[in-house]
């Protein structure tokens, strides 16, 4: 989806080197499958070197470096004989358990060469989503830093099921970042920027910046990678720099080979700018790193009370309850039209809720005890959507 210049043609084009690039301490970068692999699978050696000397030189800096990286399922590709990527779990699985063996000792040996030791650290949904596992991530992790280790990150695609997968590295990446507080990330990938449409098309141009929702407007963002190894596209790309940026990271988007120019601070892909307020970590788990276990449908006045006035979500606004939660579980709020509108801790059990509904809390204390007067969401256990 992109075409490639040289990196002189690019900073004359585009301005000075940028600060918040070159001043960041803390760096996560992001690599995709097809940026690893051959077209047949398995692992290129020149790419895998390259993106590791820059990383590398980065991290003998004394800057500290995380690598989400994807392509163990693509690196055991060609050790099975598989000619594509399966489509069935099984298959998938068993490929990522023959390529993350390769794939992190291919890094190892890679890093060594830096004098630099690599950490694996295979996470699933449940790590990120769950908080005492969110936590025990980020002590592992942080860690691993503490180590001057380079800690390796990927998707544990090998126990991972449908219901319980990220998908693609992308948002997992955004999530780390904000997991380790970094102060950047790099989403490197086989496009070299985010373009207005197909670069091949007239008329289309590279965006060498965004600074909110507005400069996406009219943006035609294309699908997965061509290199057909991958499961992410521009899609997850712009959501993952959505989530980074809206908990005060500052993202750069590029095509792998521009990985020194960009962690330079050269003009290089797309840059997107992070929103002013970074949001209280508690809050920002709630909206991104969790999965929400069912779903509490509003009347119009609760999602006025909830949305326009920020208050907590009484019993006397919901009309009906989905799912099979526990108290303490993320749950949605979605307004008449079944729209989510706010994600929140639920204070009840969903075999409580249908014989609180429509009551008000003073009703339910009378009735039932003071137990009941409280808040089904707390406004402080409550983000919008």
């Amino acid at each position: 989806m992109g075409t490639r210049r040289g990196v002189a043609d690019r900073s004359a084009q585009n301005g000075p080197v940028r600060e918040a690039v070159t001043s960041a301490r803390r760096i996560v970068v992001k690599i995709g499958s097809s940026s690893l692999t051959t077209p047949a699978g398995g692992l290129d050696d020149t790419r895998v070197d390259a993106l590791v000397d820059t990383l590398g030189a980065l991290a003998t800096t004394g800057r500290e470096v995380v690598l989400v990286s994807s392509g163990a399922i693509a690196a055991g590709l060609a050790p099975l004989g598989l000619p594509r990527r399966p489509r069935d779990l099984a298959t998938q699985q068993a490929a990522a358990s023959v390529g993350q063996g390769l794939l992190i000792g291919r890094y190892a040996a890679a890093f060594a060469r830096h004098r630099l030791t690599v950490g694996q650290v295979l996470l699933t949904v449940d790590d990120v989503t769950r908080r005492a596992h969110y936590r025990n991530a980020y002590r592992t992790l942080r860690k691993l830093l503490d180590l001057r280790a380079v800690p390796i990150v990927n998707e544990n695609d090998t126990v991972a099921t449908e219901e319980i997968r990220f998908g693609d590295n992308d948002r997992l990446a955004a999530l780390v970042a904000a997991l380790v507080d970094a102060d950047l990330l790099v989403l490197l990938s086989d496009v070299d920027a985010l373009w207005t449409g197909d670069p091949a098309r007239a008329g289309s141009t590279r965006i060498t910046e965004v600074h909110g929702e507005g400069d996406l407007a009219g943006v035609d963002i294309g699908g997965a990678g061509r290199a057909g190894v991958g499961t992410g596209g521009m899609v997850t790309k712009v959501e993952a720099a959505r989530i980074a940026t809206g908990f005060g990271i500052p993202v750069v988007l590029t095509a792998a080979p521009l990985a020194a120019p960009a962690l330079a601070g050269e003009p290089v892909g797309t840059f997107f700018h992070p929103s002013s307020r970074r949001p209280a970590a508690r809050l920002f788990w709630l909206a991104h790193a969790t999965a929400p276990r069912g779903r509490l449908h509003l009347d119009p006045g609760a999602v006025q009370a909830v949305v326009g006035r920020r208050k907590s979500l009484l019993p006397a606004g919901i009309t009906a309850v989905d799912g099979a939660f526990t108290a303490g579980d993320p749950v949605d709020l979605v307004d008449t039209e079944g729209a989510p509108v706010a994600r929140g801790l639920v204070n009840y059990d969903a075999i409580e809720l249908p014989g609180l509904l429509g009551r008000s809390t003073s009703e339910l204390a009378a009735a039932l005890g003071p137990a009941y007067e409280r808040e089904v969401v707390h406004r402080d256990d409550l983000v919008l959507l």
